[in-house]
Order: C-alpha cells, then structure tokens, then sequence
C-alpha cells in the first residue's frame, strides 16, 4: 500500500446514517423472522422498543414492512418483493445487453446507453463511452425527464396512456432551442416513434448532440428499455444517421430475442 492511500483510509470520513443502518438491520432481521412482536425484536436487536417501534411505522407507511393488526407482529411488505423482481428483470437485463452494448459502440465508435423508465423519469443504468476524440458521455445512474432525448422520448412513447397523459400536461421544460415543449405536438412526435419503432432526437436535450433509440421488449411483449447510440450531432450526416437507425434497431432485437430465450 501506497503512503497516500494509507494517509488516505486513515482520515477518510465516515457517512454512515445510523438511522438508515438501524432500518436496515429491521428488515433483516424480519426476513430472518417473520411475525414478530416490536418487543421481541426491540430484545432482539438491542435496541429500545421505541426507536424499533418508529422504524417499524416509518417502514410500514413507505410499504417495506407490513402489521398484522388483530396480533401487532410485523413482516417485511410488499415494495421488498418489488425491488427483488426489479433486481433479477434489470439484472437479466444488464447481463444480455452489456455484449451488445460493446459491439454497437465499436461498430458505431459513438456512445452507447441502456435506459429504463423510472414513473415520469428516464434512467441511464448502463453506458459504453465512445471512442471518438470529442464526445457526450452519460454517467450510469443520470436521471432526465421523458420528453427530452433519444431513449427517454421512445419510453414515454410505448409508457401507458397514464403516464403520458401525465407528463403531457406537466410543464414540459426546456432544455435547448429544439426541446418539444407544446403538448400536442409532443403527442404527434410520440405517435411518429411508435409508428417508426425508433426514435432521432438532435438537439433536444444537450444541444450539439443527437441520440438514436430503439425498444428492447421483454418475453410479454413488453417495452422495458431503450438501446440508443449518441454522439455529437456535426457527426450525424445521412448516412451515418440510417446507418445508427438500422444497427440500433437490431441490437435492441438481440438484446429483446435473448431475453425472450433466457
């Protein structure tokens, strides 16, 4: 070990939320035993039955923990299932499309992004950093708004009329000369996207850049994701822009066919 990095782990400064370990140690110890009293598991955990008891209620409301009323034991909710099946789907997910992802920015040199719907929110989960000497590149984890971008707009087009409707008549902010802010003719971009089975978006959200999507389906049918290459738009001429059309369409193809066969 370097003297910089031992200097470095010695001082480090701790983060840790005791409140959100004691939280996480409730929810352990109720996978472990389900049907269990605040008092037995205050013993348990050797924690006051009061400070068990608001982590159990704050848990309770948000849906991680549920209470049997007529007994007062608790065990773990609903939203646990959720975030395990969200797991194994983005898991499954992950692991398909991260070949793919590699052979499309080769292929294209540009970057490459995996994106998922979050409610009214887009979620970059995965990324492949372009090879060229300028370029846009998204972090894992960026969040952005639906009516803006190549992926985000494809999810918000195959999302359930519920979801459009609500962002449709959120405000729709701008992110550069080019965003779509008018609602109804949003609506007509949307129909345009499921009509093609792709969507081009250059300048909407980062100007000087496009992105190309495609939908990626699970085995139900599905749109669960969208496979987009991007780059800076000087770069996207026309032959460029239907050669990525038509390399994004079938790397969210093989991404979908290999779920359907997983």
């Amino acid at each position: 070990m370097s003297q910089d990095s031992s200097y470095a782990g010695k001082d480090r400064k701790s983060y840790r939320i005791d409140a959100v370990a004691r939280a996480l140690r409730v929810m352990e110890a109720l996978a472990e035993t389900p049907g269990i009293g605040a008092t037995a598991l205050s013993e348990q955990l050797g924690l006051t039955k009061s400070i068990v008891f608001r982590l159990l209620q704050t848990l309770e409301e948000d849906g991680y923990v549920q209470r049997d009323q007529e007994r007062a034991i608790y065990s773990l909710g609903y939203r646990i299932a959720l975030l395990g099946e969200r797991v194994g789907r983005e898991g499954a997910l992950l692991q398909v499309a991260r070949p793919v992802m590699d052979a499309l920015r080769d292929d294209t040199g540009e970057n490459v992004n995996l994106v998922i719907r979050e409610a009214t929110a887009s979620v970059a989960i995965a990324t492949r950093e372009g090879l060229h000497s300028i370029r846009l590149f998204a972090q894992p984890g960026r969040r952005g708004p639906l009516h803006a971008g190549g992926a985000s707009m494809l999810l918000l087009a195959y999302a359930e009329p519920s979801i459009r409707d609500s962002v449709l008549s959120s405000e729709l902010e701008q992110f550069s000369p080019h965003t779509i802010t008018d609602p109804d003719r949003l609506r007509e971009v949307l129909l345009l996207i499921r009509t093609n089975g792709y969507n081009v978006a250059i300048n909407d959200l980062d100007d000087g850049a496009f992105s190309i999507a495609a939908p990626i389906q699970n085995s139900a049918g599905e749109i669960i994701a969208g496979i987009s290459v991007a780059g800076a738009s000087v770069r996207l001429d026309e032959v460029r822009r239907a050669s990525y059309i038509k390399k994004a369409i079938a790397a969210a193809n093989e991404i979908s066919e290999k779920l359907t066969l997983g």
